[in-house]
């Protein structure tokens, strides 16, 4: 198993509230990319917490043992101490009202990838013929859409399609969407902030991963939402095997 990563400022932003880890647990990967929200510093700080919070979380709990009901829990639980950090920090100073951050997280192992998932960041299945987004942005034009108040192609251009109605530290308590993808001979992921997935089509995205070395890919990703016009700070990780 193989990661890449790497996290971009952009063109338009004065600092980068995006942040991105990976580590191997053995032979296993974790990794995590969060995208902050907040007023002054307070997405930076946000999305930092959320990284450290999450791996000394799972960190603690984490055994070779594990079976799969149990590492989707960890994984869980890693997110709600995320959450229950950056949600006390709002609270002992005014500055940093509103602070949250979204959280896509991606552990694999040698038979399974566990995904867990609070707002816009996305995680993507990289198949052999095009991109399979695994994740629900939980944003205010795909609740509309879920509600059949408007069409998928209204859904991609809605003004509303950055305003998050689910986040990491918002609220006292957070849900945190799981998938579990069981594979035999091998597997690969993207994890990316909105600023890569929010700007290139996945067809986009794809080609370039397709047309990138493993080495490379990383920063072609960053490279390719830079040439949209750099207007969010970008952020991906990608697992292979």
């Amino acid at each position: 198993m193989r990661y890449r990563y790497g996290t971009d400022i952009g063109l338009k932003r004065e600092e980068n509230q995006d942040a991105v880890r990976c580590e191997y647990y053995g032979h296993n990967v974790l990794a995590v990319v969060c995208d902050g929200m907040g007023g002054e510093r307070a997405g930076k700080e946000a999305s930092a917490l959320a990284i450290e919070e999450f791996f000394q979380r799972f960190s603690a709990g984490y055994t070779e043992s594990m079976g799969d009901e149990d590492i989707r829990k960890l994984l869980v639980s890693s997110v709600s101490a995320a959450n229950s950090v950056i949600y006390t920090r709002a609270r002992l100073d005014f500055k940093n009202f509103g602070m949250g951050t979204t959280c896509v997280a991606a552990f694999v192992n040698k038979h399974s990838a566990f995904i867990a998932n609070v707002g816009d960041s996305r995680a993507y299945l990289i198949t052999d013929k095009q991109l399979l987004k695994i994740t629900t942005d939980h944003n205010v034009a795909t609740l509309l859409f879920e509600q059949g108040k408007i069409t998928e192609e209204e859904m991609e251009e809605h003004p509303q399609k950055h305003m998050l109605v689910r986040a990491v530290g918002v609220e006292k308590t957070v849900l945190t969407d799981t998938f579990i993808l069981d594979y035999e001979d091998k597997i690969s992921l993207l994890l990316c902030s909105d600023g890569l997935s929010g700007y290139c089509s996945d067809d986009e995205i794809y080609d370039v991963i397709l047309n990138s070395d493993f080495d490379d890919v990383a920063d072609e990703l960053i490279n390719l939402a830079l040439s949209k016009g750099g207007r969010d700070n970008v952020t991906v990780a990608v697992i292979s095997d």
